[in-house]
């Protein structure tokens, strides 16, 4: 194990591609360039709030220690440039809502450089460690709350088995912040801190938007080529449709993380074309949820409270628009539409053919069969007719005994593990209950037809229905404590969500339902994009 000062420090992105020639940090429009070369701005005392234990020991690095002998945890602060690094924040434009916002680009994040490690390359970024060229009005920084989030949810989602950028530490600064954090006019100093981000890349799809709005081709042209040779390098080249299928590939990845969202009930809150990576990963942790009661429509983010453009069930057609906002970017260098078209119709078929299957995983079935329509159909409909909480629902519907039993038997202890997911049980009525028992009888009916036994099912099922999800109250409680000084929540939540398809039934509280007094409360239900 190394210590972060003893990494071999380089920065392939800034070797190989353009810098903005200007050196001074100021905010400003950039050019012809792929990033602007910034130093962190120092913090008044770092101090080492969070650690993935998990993520360290895959890259091989040392936890820090508090002494002269070991500067880690000033690196991870911004309060020390180590030789080799070439701190730079990225270039980068995006459609925000459905609408073009031009230049946008690393305006709190701040890229230190790459070392190789157990993983392979990857990169460090501090998040909220100051000015760049591309903070516009901001200050860089970000506040304790929103980093909390950010380093639990990228990890929790790395555990899950979904695709992510990944969370190394969280460093409070000893500053304080002022943000509002419902833009209503009422601004308040809260503590700041930064995550690292770990990753092989931060390039996403407003990395080439911003290059082709700018008619920048040469550079377009540039980055595509290099992405190409760094990280798909089962691609040729050299080969005509060499973008062609970059594209493709790209569209693969996307759909089946997206799949994985639907999967586990995760909404991202903010799926505008420069929060999705190129690489498929889930990337910019803001105002994210999961689903409680199952609802299509929910969203966690304030600002979207009227228009729901991101909410859950609008995801894979949101990936989908932001899919075909990329291949508009590549018309330069792919000037045959219907060679897009290609690859909008790889993403519409990888999502469904991956959402199927993990909707299979999640019942306990092998496939979806033609007849079983009516058995998907049917659950996802009377989820949504009294509030259900989604991960105990299927959670629940992974323990339930059918082999050899009368199918009365089977219905009375569903209806039983059924209450558990409601929020309000009292208020189910007779009609809704029947038809849940009737749409017992034909999942019954469907894994006795698929010859699944239930030790077999239960096993395959609890590996798709995850015991404990990062529910907003859950990481509200770690932030509350943390601010008062008692890191032992987020110690021990950070713990159980590295195993969150294991039983735990020492951490029971992770797993229960969201409580009525978190409704409603700032944090624990929508949240805003301030941070």
């Amino acid at each position: 194990m190394k210590k972060i000062t003893e990494l071999l420090w380089g920065s392939y992105f800034t070797e190989n591609l353009a810098g903005d020639l200007e050196e001074k940090n100021f905010t400003r429009p950039v050019s012809h360039a792929f990033f602007s070369r910034v130093i962190p701005t120092p913090v008044k005392a770092p101090k080492l709030l969070g650690w993935s234990r998990s993520l360290a020991n895959e890259l091989g690095i040392a936890f820090p220690t508090a002494g002269s002998d070991d500067d880690s945890i000033s690196v991870l602060g911004g309060n020390l440039v180590l030789p080799g690094m070439t701190p730079y924040a990225a270039r980068y434009g995006g459609h925000q809502f459905g609408n073009w916002a031009g230049q946008l680009g690393d305006g709190r994040a701040i890229t230190l450089g790459d070392a190789p490690t157990h993983l392979g390359r990857e990169e460090f970024q501090l998040k909220g460690s100051g000015p760049t060229p591309y903070s516009r009005r901001a200050d860089g920084r970000a506040v304790l709350r929103s980093s909390v989030r950010e380093f639990l949810c990228s990890e929790a989602m790395h555990h899950l088995g979904i695709p992510t950028t990944r969370a190394l530490s969280l460093v409070g600064t000893g500053d304080l912040v002022t943000r509002d954090l419902f833009y209503d006019g009422n601004p308040k100093d809260e503590p700041g801190a930064i995550v690292c981000r770990v990753s092989p890349s931060f390039l996403r799809f407003g990395s080439f938007e911003i290059l082709a709005s700018e008619g920048e081709t040469a550079e377009l042209k540039t980055l595509a080529d290099f992405l190409i040779r760094e990280h798909f390098p089962e691609i040729e080249s050299a080969e005509p449709d060499a973008y062609g299928k970059l594209l493709d590939e790209i569209a693969r990845r996307t759909a089946v993380t997206l799949a994985h969202w639907m999967r586990v009930g995760f909404v991202h809150g903010v799926m505008n074309t420069d929060n999705l990576s190129v690489l498929g990963l889930t990337i910019d942790y803001g105002p994210y949820g999961w689903l409680e009661g199952y609802d299509p429509g929910w969203t966690p983010n304030t600002t979207d409270r009227e228009r729901k453009r991101y909410r859950y069930g609008s995801q894979p057609s949101v990936a989908q628009w932001n899919l075909a906002r990329l291949c508009e970017s590549f018309i330069s260098l792919i000037p045959d539409e219907s060679r897009l078209t290609q690859t909008m119709k790889i993403y519409e078929e990888t999502f469904l053919t991956s959402y199927g299957e993990m909707i299979a995983a999640k019942l306990g079935l092998p496939e979806i069969s033609d007849g079983d329509e009516k058995l998907v159909g049917d659950v996802f409909k009377l989820l949504a007719a009294e509030e259900t909480d989604f991960t105990l629902f299927f959670r629940e519907l992974s323990s339930l005994a059918l082999d050899g039993r009368e199918l009365s038997l089977i219905q009375a202890d569903f209806l039983t593990g059924l209450r558990k997911a409601f929020f309000n049980p009292e208020n189910a009525s007779p009609q809704l209950l029947n038809e849940w028992s009737e749409w017992c009888g034909l999942y019954a009916e469907a894994v006795k037809n698929k010859g699944m036994r239930d030790r077999e099912r239960h096993v395959s099922m609890k590996k798709s229905n995850p015991k404990i999800v990062l529910r907003n109250y859950l990481a509200q409680n770690a932030i509350t404590a943390l601010e008062s000084g008692d890191d032992s929540v987020l110690r021990r939540l950070s713990l159980a969500l590295e195993t969150p398809y294991d039983d735990q039934e020492e951490n029971l509280d992770f797993a229960e339902k969201r409580p009525e007094w978190a409704r409603n409360k700032p944090g624990c239900s929508a949240l805003s994009c301030s941070s």
